[in-house]
């Protein structure tokens, strides 16, 4: 199958990224091997753009297909894939951060990442190799975020070479405030929950005024996901949309995104590659 190109923007770092990314998150992880099949299958229909966190488990059989998608002749250099990954909220601390940003450069089996984001505005106690997930989250496991400590982190990996790019995911304009207020390197970033159902206007429109660039997660609303809905899939505007001009919702929802809010999609669940990736043609057009 043909690939596209597909459009970028422009961060505040002067690094182009690719504004469709495929999200590697899923529930139940299938196993590997099976993700690796997944992701190369993506490259061969065009994806460049990555998005894995060390929550999702998915660093490792990303690494694996960046390595033979290398051999396999599908990119030439590693400087063709932008790649981002999260820093998780039990290392959300001065002093964990690098040795987390490390940890994930090891399962990648990469010397840096493009893009690496702060996951949650959330810190919880760090218990080593046994992570507490967000649904796993009580008071007891919650301590107070010394986000300006963190961030100071985060800036070392950049001027350390290790994330050519950082940010944030599901800040809010007081959290990003305080860090602006203290920031030598602004975030580049933040990724947050959006669709049309969702578009957070307000938080763009700060974004936008503060050279932060908008990100969207779960785009199609986390259809059929175990925390997703059908508000996006099922709505009957965007179905309309898409029979008048002979496409699918998600290729409606995706060509909305980019064209009229100007944010990045990190598509929720690395099985929906067909039907998105290989449809653009251009500016305002997917095929």
């Amino acid at each position: 199958m043909e690939s596209k190109k597909i459009p970028e923007v422009i961060l505040n770092t002067g690094q182009n990224m690719p504004v469709i990314g495929l999200g590697t998150v899923a529930n139940p992880l299938p196993p590997n091997e099976e993700l690796t099949s997944i992701f190369i299958d993506a490259f061969d229909v065009g994806y460049r753009h990555f998005d894995t966190a060390d929550i999702y488990k998915t660093e490792e059989p990303l690494g694996q297909a960046v390595a033979k998608a290398l051999d396999l002749g599908l990119i030439k250099t590693r400087d063709e894939v932008f790649i981002t990954s999260k820093l998780w909220c039990s290392d959300a601390d001065h002093d964990f951060v690098l040795p987390a940003l490390r940890k994930t450069l090891q399962k990648l089996g990469l010397e840096y990442v493009d893009l690496y984001l702060i996951h949650w505005p959330v810190r919880l106690k760090n218990k080593g190799e046994e992570s507490i997930h967000l649904n796993e989250i009580s008071a007891e496991n919650m301590i107070p975020l010394d986000i300006k400590g963190t961030w100071k982190a985060m800036e070392e990996c950049h001027r350390l070479g290790l994330a050519k790019s950082i940010g944030v995911s599901n800040f809010g304009i007081k959290k990003l405030s305080q860090i602006l207020e203290n920031a030598t390197i602004p975030p580049a970033v933040n990724q947050v929950e959006l669709n049309p159902s969702w578009q957070q206007r307000k938080l763009g429109e700060f974004c936008k005024k503060n050279g932060i660039h908008l990100s969207g997660w779960s785009p199609l609303g986390a259809y059929k996901a175990l925390w997703g809905s059908n508000a996006v899939m099922e709505n009957p505007i965007l179905k309309e949309i898409a029979h008048s001009r002979h496409k699918n919702v998600a290729q409606m929802d995706h060509s909305i995104g980019i064209q009229s809010y100007h944010f990045s999609m990190s598509q929720e669940g690395a099985w929906r590659i067909e039907g998105i990736c290989y449809t653009y043609t251009g500016p305002g057009t997917f095929d």
